[in-house]
């Protein structure tokens, strides 16, 4: 059985598609995990800044989600930053 990342008796062409069709998962990839954090604070949110729903917002549960969704991706890309940073140490 071949492996799918064994580029040894591939064509140049053969290689070409290979490299595409990761690039394009990887692509596919980043966006489900982006719609995963969307989802993710769209529930964290609601549950903290709704209390009935109904068929506008008002200012206080508009504040409110807008303040928590903020927090929410602050929070995430000081992670993704932290974790950066170490990979990059560790590979030096």
């Amino acid at each position: 059985m071949s492996d799918f990342n064994d580029f040894s008796s591939a064509s140049a062409s053969e290689k070409a598609e290979a490299s595409e069709l990761q690039r394009m998962i990887a692509v596919e990839q980043q966006k489900a995990q982006f719609q995963a954090q969307v989802h993710n604070f769209t529930d964290v949110c609601w549950e903290k800044c709704v209390d009935k729903p109904s068929s506008k917002l008002d200012s206080r549960t508009e504040g409110c989600l807008v303040s928590c969704v903020e927090r929410f991706i602050d929070t995430t890309l000081t992670i993704t930053n932290r974790f950066t940073q170490m990979v990059q140490k560790g590979a030096h």
